[in-house]
């Protein structure tokens, strides 16, 4: 196996890549201690079974530009094949401001052509591939170097297989004509907001059943706090402050550091004089912030009007449909999307796209009494009115 340290080695591989209808990527990475994820390792494989298949190490090889990876990501005659390729995507995006096109995801092909949802690659190896992976070094630290044989073996197994992987499910979307559905879904991932934080919107992914607005007003001063704090010094938000502790200080809202130094769940990181004085500031902000300007929880859905009989012959439609069709029931519509059309909403992504085809017209038919349901044996067939 070779593996690829400078840029020349790197152009000479994505030159050949250019030539090839697809490509199959993956990266190695690590997050534990950082805000952004650290590439660790990148593996491309061309078509064939003697299709070249290759290591890029981007830390043995610190003076490496990826600029020619970025540049196959930009020729759009050549197909990059990814597995699960949310996060290998948003490393990407944040070192290189760059999207593969055209990208092909397995994961949401398998999806589609009845695996399941979140099918994984190590079944996907097993049910196509026919081949079994070793496991062992799953959970290295990719990070250090040297890498030993048995993980430059399992990373290039990441790419290698993939390649029957991607031409068997490719055949079967010629075949069943879910191609598009693949597209509609791997916009969402090639979209940058998908993968960018404002850290005036990072209160929104605190769960707490506190409603009162200057609660939430300080909530949200932090939470946007320890985001720009987490960003700016490339650390995970719990290094600044864990979710528990963000709410105790909301609730306590300390003004002085001897009021924050009461904490019982903020850890020694956060008592750090940097930290702490922005704690203070975020407290204060919260507190002083105009009525008018303070955030709201969206409780629209807890106050939703649901028919629980419309509810439960609409997961009887989901199911029936499902079932025809071969996939999961939550990739085509959640439970909370049925309870949506069942009180009248008419927003949703069952109501939109592949899905408004497959399930979402039905869906609204059976809501106005156009079709309706019965049973032949084990089978659920639409009847219409």
């Amino acid at each position: 196996m070779r593996t690829i340290t400078t840029t020349d080695d790197l152009a000479a591989f994505c030159e050949a890549a250019r030539s090839a209808p697809y490509v199959t990527i993956d990266t190695e990475f690590l997050r534990e201690r950082t805000y952004w994820s650290k590439l660790c390792l990148i593996q491309m494989a061309l078509p064939g079974v003697d299709g070249e298949a290759v290591l890029v190490d981007p830390i043995e090889g610190s003076a490496m530009s990826l600029e020619p990876l970025y540049a196959l990501f930009r020729h759009e005659a050549t197909v990059k094949v990814f597995h699960a390729a949310r996060q290998d995507l948003e490393i990407f995006f944040v070192e290189g401001g760059v999207f593969p096109k055209p990208l092909f995801d397995t994961q949401i092909a398998a999806m589609v052509c009845g695996f399941g949802e979140q099918v994984g690659y190590e079944t996907l190896v097993k049910k196509i591939a026919k081949e079994n992976l070793d496991k062992t070094s799953r959970f290295t630290d990719w990070s250090r170097r040297p890498l030993s044989e048995a993980q430059k073996d399992y990373a290039l197994a990441d790419v290698t297989h993939l390649r029957v992987i991607y031409e068997w499910l490719a055949a079967q979307l010629a075949k069943n004509g879910r191609g598009p559905w693949v597209a509609e879904e791997l916009a969402v991932l090639t979209q940058p907001s998908t993968y960018t934080t404002h850290p005036d919107e990072a209160w929104l992914r605190i769960k707490t059943r506190t409603s009162s607005g200057r609660f939430l007003a300080v909530v949200k001063a932090l939470a946007a706090f320890r985001e720009t704090y987490a960003q700016a010094q490339n650390v995970p938000r719990a290094r600044v402050m864990k979710d528990d502790a963000l709410l105790e200080l909301a609730s306590t809202r300390p003004t002085s550091m001897e009021e924050l130094g009461r904490s019982r769940l903020l850890l020694r990181e956060g008592r750090r004089p940097e930290i702490a004085e922005g704690i203070l500031a975020a407290v204060k902000a919260g507190l002083e912030m105009r009525p008018e300007d303070m955030p709201k929880v969206d409780q629209s859905r807890e106050q939703l009007q649901v028919n629980p009989a419309l509810a439960d012959l609409l997961r009887v439609l989901l199911k029936a449909k499902s079932e025809s069709l071969g996939v999961a029931p939550r990739l085509i519509a959640s439970s909370s999307d049925l309870d949506a059309i069942a009180a009248g909403e008419r927003g949703g992504e069952a109501l939109t796209g592949w899905r408004a085809e497959v399930f979402g017209e039905d869906a609204l038919r059976l809501c106005k009494g156009e079709i309706a349901l019965s049973a032949k044996g084990n089978e659920v067939r639409v009847v219409r009115l």
